[in-house]
């Protein structure tokens, strides 16, 4: 018998209601205040602060600093979870720990890393500067400190999901004859897109909120380089609160969408688990002479 049947039912009805305050207090309540304070003064007022220039440049901003890292991630993500998942080579422990290391390094200091050795006093400063080139307070910069932050999110979805699912499947594709690129595409990518789907949703959600690392390299140049969160920031300090919550509502707006197809794509990725953990295992089969 589950413990849940034999516990008191006041235990439940306790533990429930806990878990509820706590999901009000910390979730809903902050999104209400948010979307309430970017109404607070009308909807017209809340277009015309997305109507802003500077706002504009943020959100264009942010959306190509997503579109560059996230796809850049996903390459690396299959690539990296492909590798750890289905290989057994040299390096494989180090290449793990890589693959974890932005989790455990502070965004701002990733952020002064880029600034170390892109910077006008950096390793690469003066020879960027010779040629013109601008990272740091550009928007390659901005770009540079996302993936580092966002690169793990996609290989950590896929790395146990592929060990899972083992390779008896590719290797039977290629024994029928298949080319590694049709075995990727034909066998690989169908049993990972949920989980696939779940890692790019959390890399995109982390790109578009990231803070610290990209108000370390930016330099906050108004209108240049600034994404959203930054905007948030600059808008609220100068006191204009409606214009700063109403960009802090686009992602928020995000977040809850994020929230949406991350519960699709986990429940879909835990029924296909559970189908495959219920599968018999396959009985060797004697060769013909």
């Amino acid at each position: 018998m589950s413990a849940a049947r034999t516990e008191a039912p006041w235990v439940r009805r306790t533990l429930i209601g806990v878990a509820l305050v706590f999901m009000f207090l910390f979730l809903v309540l902050p999104l209400a205040a948010v979307f309430t304070e970017a109404l607070r003064k009308g909807l017209e007022s809340y277009v015309d602060a997305l109507k802003d220039p500077d706002a504009w440049s943020a959100i264009r901003l942010t959306l190509i600093t997503a579109l560059i890292a996230v796809p850049l991630n996903l390459v690396f993500g299959v690539a990296a979870a492909w590798a750890v998942a289905k290989y057994e080579f040299r390096g494989k422990s180090f290449l793990t720990t890589l693959i974890d290391l932005p989790f455990s390094v502070s965004p701002v200091v990733a952020g002064l890393i880029y600034v170390l050795v892109f910077g006008a006093q950096g390793w690469f400063g003066p020879w960027l500067a010779e040629h013109d080139i601008k990272i740091v307070f550009a928007v390659p910069g901005i770009i540079l400190a996302t993936i580092f932050v966002t690169f793990p999110f996609i290989a950590r979805e896929l790395i146990p999901l592929m060990q899972a699912q083992g390779n008896d499947e590719e290797q039977a594709a290629i024994v029928l004859g298949a080319s590694g690129w049709q075995t990727f595409w034909h066998v690989t990518l169908p049993n990972i897109k949920w989980g696939l789907i779940y890692g790019v949703i959390l890399c995109n959600a982390r790109a578009m909120g990231e803070f610290g690392a990209v108000s370390v390299v930016s330099g906050h140049i108004r209108g240049q380089t600034n994404t959203m969160p930054l905007h948030v920031e600059i808008l609220y300090n100068e006191y204009q609160s409606v214009a700063a919550f109403a960009i802090a509502s686009l992602l928020a707006l995000l977040a809850l969408v994020t929230l949406v197809i991350k519960s699709v794509a986990e429940w879909n990725m835990e029924r296909e688990m559970k189908a495959l953990a219920e599968l018999p295992p396959e009985r060797p089969t004697a060769l013909a002479p």
